[in-house]
């Protein structure tokens, strides 16, 4: 069963969570924690989504407005005592990468956004009587994002690169000998006061500093694994995040040019994760991950026109040696259709994603 353990880790692959709500491309998971002895693993991760919308009935198509992307993750976890653990997770837990198309006759073509994100969680877990555990961490965010929108008056802005401070804590409870563990994990929001730099058509070329304070959303994350036959285990997740917290409302954007929130969201989601893992031989094992994430119905914003996804994912694991593993994962991702906020009421449909990604961990 101890080699069944490590497909879980697929699930924590930047192929396979990319797309959930929001800005996310991290589930900020704290499995790490639960690795035995000391332990390092470091993780790649690329995905290709089809996003494309049209306006006028479907006459005037928007083009690929989504760009690919990657991910990455490093992780150390470090027994201090019998009793006591450390690890710390360094990865790129948010981002965007928004580019429709130039050439079209799509009302915000040429239209780019992006958002740059590291994040660092250190996290420590104390084992108490009865096979519960506690955990409590502190997490760091460096964000940033640049906005051109040429329709729109000429409009572009730059914001400052903040860092900006959280905290974790949680519960766990474990019975080794099924393999069953669940966690419960709550991650604070994370306040970052931007500076803007924004222009348009109006300003002339001049530049206008302007500030706001964004919330990165809080979050919960309930995570959990058991054995349920020989050589199998069943895996999971369920993951809330508060993203009715998250809005994007440069000044100049919002109040001068009329234009409102540049990016917001009334809805909180659920992400769902379903996986099962069978062991085939002492080196090799497999899993089927599913992920769930309802539409809403709600429109979006321009910048980001999808709601909610369905998706598969099969992963592999390889005991490379006593101290080596390797995981490798392909996902497939139905993203939900989505309608777009005035001025642009465009109809996002018939979308999708491939992913992928690689994770090497070595036990010592």
């Amino acid at each position: 069963m101890k080699k069944v353990l490590m497909t879980a880790s697929a699930l924590a692959l930047g192929a396979t969570t990319a797309t959930a709500g929001g800005i996310e491309r991290s589930n900020q998971s704290v499995g790490i924690l639960f690795e035995e002895g000391n332990y390092a693993e470091f993780s790649l991760g690329g995905f290709q989504p089809d996003v494309s919308g049209s306006v006028a009935g479907g006459l005037v198509a928007s083009g690929d407005m989504a760009g690919d992307f990657g991910t990455y993750s490093l992780g150390y976890k470090h027994a201090i005592t019998e009793k006591l653990d450390f690890a710390f997770v360094l990865d790129n837990a948010l981002g965007a990468n928004v580019n429709y198309p130039t050439g079209t006759l799509y009302p915000i073509s040429g239209s780019t956004a992006t958002i740059s994100n590291t994040s660092l969680t250190a996290m420590l877990r104390y084992k108490m009587p009865q096979n519960v555990s506690v955990i409590g961490g502190l997490r760091a965010l460096r964000t940033s994002g640049r906005v051109a929108l040429p329709t729109v008056a000429g409009y572009a802005m730059n914001s400052t690169t903040e860092t900006d401070y959280g905290y974790l804590v949680g519960v766990a409870w474990e019975k080794p000998e099924i393999a069953a563990r669940v966690s419960l994990t709550y991650n604070s929001k994370i306040d970052h006061n931007f500076t803007y730099s924004e222009s348009s058509a109006l300003t002339g070329g001049a530049v206008l500093n302007t500030f706001e304070t964004v919330t990165i959303p809080e979050s919960v994350n309930l995570e959990f694994q058991t054995g349920i036959a020989k050589d199998t285990l069943l895996f999971g997740s369920v993951r809330w995040v508060h993203w009715s917290q998250f809005d994007i409302t440069p000044s100049h954007y919002a109040v001068t040019l009329g234009q409102g929130s540049l990016v917001n969201y009334t809805e909180n989601t659920t992400t769902y994760t379903l996986g099962l893992g069978r062991k085939f031989n002492e080196k090799w094992s497999g899993a089927a991950i599913l992920g769930y994430e309802k539409n809403t119905g709600t429109p979006t914003g321009n910048l980001g026109p999808t709601d909610g996804f369905r998706s598969i994912a099969l992963a592999a694991s390889y005991q490379a040696t006593e101290a080596v593993k390797i995981t490798g994962a392909v996902r497939y991702v139905d993203i939900g259709n989505a309608t777009t906020n005035p001025p642009v009421s465009g109809n996002f449909t018939g979308n999708s994603g491939w992913g992928a990604g690689l994770r090497v961990g070595i036990s010592f």
